[in-house]
């Protein structure tokens, strides 16, 4: 099922009523071509020269003929390449108000520090003259080069304050985990401008996927990427980074939300016979994510309606945004969420619960 029919379906059980709010599309470099304009002669001239043609780690995170990167009836046409096919293929099918727009670009896989920034300049640079100025209804995820914190900083202090940029762009498969003290001068920059923490999906190539080694096929990687999202969540927990920054936020992108009530549960039965051990944690520990945190739909893994009504009962109605994850091939109807919940919690999900989280 479409986008447009899966909207079509939702719509005629009157299940989605009001506006929209997307929290999670993408945009995609086609190539390294539609960023040479914003990269330096001199960086041209030494692109040119050793005939670089991108980030290898990209095709890794996603590979460019599977059904989880582009939905087959759009690959023909490079869906996600420019802000027309964005437009007819999600934002229009979906009758969005906003949409929240991110870029995966597998900078973690470049290893030259100074190119790194380069091209992340370039990409954030790229979104706004592409994107953000031909769409009123996009805002972005700025990225960052991936292993100099300084370089990180600076380009947060560089386009930080561009009204465009709600989020800065954090794979979860990162040098270290997110809460460890050694990332708090990124932390500190982005809630500084009020940047929503974007965790999303890939994220550096050296080191492997899972937390025992490496795969041997990408359904394995793909299946557990999950215990990446929930050893990030943790850290942000055990190292008292939502007390060092009381005002930060992260939104969890690519990954749905069905996992969340079980993490939450173990962290906070553990929390109960170690908690002498994280003094600084002073309350249930799913209270303070429901303060901090926010989960995207996509990819939904929905069950029978009446499951994830009390599904979300547990994590809580305020936690959970609306996302195509376009172009991304999920399968996801969004009517198996929405059907038994009441219409006040159905407008919370797609639509209300991002505009007081990214303040729109």
């Amino acid at each position: 099922m479409s986008l447009a029919d899966t909207l079509t379906a939702a719509r005629g059980r009157d299940l989605i009523t009001g506006p929209v709010v997307d929290a999670d599309v993408h945009a995609r470099v086609a190539s390294l071509d539609v960023l040479r304009p914003y990269i330096s002669s001199t960086w041209q001239s030494l692109i040119t020269e050793y005939a670089y043609t991108g980030p290898p780690g990209l095709v890794t995170v996603y590979p460019p003929n599977a059904p989880t990167t582009t939905r087959p009836e759009w690959r023909e046409q490079g869906a996600a390449t420019s802000v027309d096919l964005l437009q007819s293929q999600a934002l229009d099918a979906w009758q969005a108000d906003a949409a929240v727009l991110h870029c995966y670009f597998g900078l973690d896989s470049v290893r030259h520090p100074d190119l790194a920034a380069v091209l992340a300049s370039a990409v954030n640079d790229w979104l706004v003259a592409e994107w953000l100025d031909r769409d009123p209804r996009l805002k972005a995820a700025l990225v960052v080069p991936p292993y100099v914190l300084a370089d990180q900083v600076a380009e947060i202090e560089r386009v930080g304050d561009h009204p465009g940029f709600v989020e800065v762009q954090m794979p979860v498969r990162a040098m270290s985990p997110y809460g460890h003290r050694n990332w708090w001068p990124v932390l500190r920059a982005m809630t500084a401008r009020n940047l929503v923490f974007g965790l999303t999906w890939g994220g550096t190539s050296s080191a492997a996927p899972t937390p025992t080694g490496w795969p041997s096929w990408f359904m394995e990687e793909y299946a557990g990427e999950v215990q990446v999202y929930m050893s990030q969540l943790t850290s942000f927990v055990g190292e008292g980074t939502f007390q060092k920054f009381p005002s930060l936020k992260v939104a969890v992108h690519d990954i749905g939300f069905a996992w969340v009530p079980t993490l939450i549960w173990r962290l906070e039965k553990e929390w109960k016979g170690l908690r002498r051990t994280v003094p600084w944690i002073d309350r249930p520990i799913g209270q303070l994510l429901r303060e901090h945190v926010r989960f995207t739909t996509a990819p939904l893994d929905a069950g029978p309606p009446a499951e994830m009504v009390r599904l979300l009962e547990w994590l809580g109605e305020d936690m959970v945004m609306f996302a195509s994850d376009y172009p991304h091939h999920h399968d996801d109807d969004i009517a198996d969420l929405l059907t038994g919940l009441t219409p006040e919690v159905r407008q919370k999900i797609m639509s209300g619960n991002a505009r007081a989280f990214y303040g729109f």
